[in-house]
């Protein structure tokens, strides 16, 4: 099916995209306030800047991603997706809210934000699979992939404003008032869904309810090795290339001696690359392996660069341009995924795809953050590096054996 023309925007022709898009943009930026506060206060005050620590945070958060598979994409499936994503929301910003309040107290311990970071990732688990197959509705198939490319520049520009305004609200007030805001910010998101006209979205087929369906899933893969190949590499630069937590936190303290602010600004950097990248994939007509490839190999020579810069602003630059090559290798993944896959599969594709991605992060996470601690910083960004070029070598194994995806485009 070829998709409609109407530019990089395209899927803004849309009053249901519109009103969706502008609640997350708000919720997205009060995500990386957070998320860059949450790193700050575990490196610098509930620990004497333990990479380590930051990557135990980093596993709980996104275990459950793996652990709750068998029914975060059944529930994606089976379910209103409107209304799972007002509890999934709902919930994220409640829990945003109590730890604010427990560090504004000054109660607040390393093993609370473990807790929280286990509860925030089995929310995030419910809602992440749910939030990307409920673009098919807000816009249809023919949309999809500019939709798509579209959500995540809304999320890296949350990415690109957040860490900064995080760094100012850290600097003025404290960590505390940075998770507060985000709990306040998930308001936007609800007041989206609620704001929706259900009249104008594209039903997509549902799965019946069934015992099994998990395995289901997995046996849809199983006959598929162009998926195959897509999750093993999501699985390598997942594991072991997106810790930006750990690399930018500990290149900032350790190597370049970053206040807060000096931190933030490093994140943001990051950030302008991942909108460029989501930009440019939203100008894509269709999405294709090779531009995977492409994007796997580019990840690898930034970490390479980042790891080598020897100067603050040579490794901000060198973050944009990982910014860029992980957009694009993200982007696509989802696109191709959801595209070449069956609708009422849609959901437990995307539970797939996200806990291979996230659910591997358990284990790279507390590696690279041990490589950081013990080898340097620099070191872990070759780990990372590493990832990327062995992701690209399985893109290439995958077209010599010529085994593109469904959607047919390169």
């Amino acid at each position: 099916m070829s998709e409609p023309g109407g530019g990089v925007f395209r899927s803004l022709h849309s009053f249901n995209y519109r009103v969706w898009i502008a609640g997350a943009f708000v919720s997205n930026v009060g995500t990386w306030v957070q998320r860059t506060a949450q790193d700050w206060l575990v490196l610098t005050v509930l620990t004497n800047h333990s990479a380590s620590a930051v990557g135990v945070v980093m596993a709980l958060q996104f275990a459950p991603q793996f652990l709750l598979l068998p029914w975060t994409g059944s529930a994606a499936d089976h379910l209103d997706q409107r209304k799972l994503l007002i509890a999934t929301q709902a919930a994220m910003g409640a829990l945003a809210l109590v730890l604010g309040l427990l560090t504004v107290s000054g109660v607040v311990r390393l093993w609370h934000v473990y807790v929280f970071a286990f509860l925030f990732g089995s929310a995030a688990a419910f809602d992440a699979p749910v939030r990307q197959v409920f673009v098919g509705q807000l816009v249809g198939d023919a949309y999809l992939a500019n939709a798509v490319a579209l959500n995540s520049t809304s999320f890296n520009s949350g990415r690109m404003i957040g860490p900064a305004i995080s760094g100012l609200v850290i600097a003025a007030m404290g960590t505390g008032w940075a998770f507060l805001l985000n709990g306040v910010s998930f308001i936007a998101v609800l007041i989206s869904l609620f704001l929706l006209r259900r009249g104008e979205l594209h039903p997509q087929p549902r799965a019946p309810r069934a015992r099994g369906s998990f395995v289901q899933g997995l046996s849809y893969v199983w006959s598929r090795p162009d998926l195959q190949a897509i999750l093993l590499m999501l699985f390598l630069i997942g594991t072991f290339g997106l810790n930006f937590p750990i690399f930018i936190s500990t290149m900032a303290v350790g190597v370049f001696h970053a206040d807060a602010r000096g931190y933030g600004l490093l994140s943001s950097s990051m950030a302008v690359g991942t909108v460029t990248g989501a930009l440019l994939s939203a100008g894509r007509k269709r999405p294709g392996l090779t531009t995977l490839l492409a994007g796997a190999a580019m990840f690898g020579v930034g970490c390479t660069l980042a790891a080598i810069a020897p100067t603050y602003w040579l490794f901000a630059a060198a973050l944009v341009v990982i910014g860029v090559a992980a957009l694009t290798f993200t982007n696509t993944s989802n696109s191709l995924m959801q595209l070449s896959t069956e609708p009422a599969m849609r959901g437990r594709m995307m539970a797939l795809r996200v806990g291979v991605a996230l659910g591997g992060t358990p284990i790279g996470a507390p590696i690279v953050g041990w490589v950081a601690d013990h080898l340097g910083p620099r070191w872990a960004l070759g780990v990372g590096a590493a990832a990327g070029f062995a992701a690209a070598i399985v893109a290439v194994f995958c077209l010599m054996q010529n085994r593109q995806p469904r959607t047919g485009a390169t």
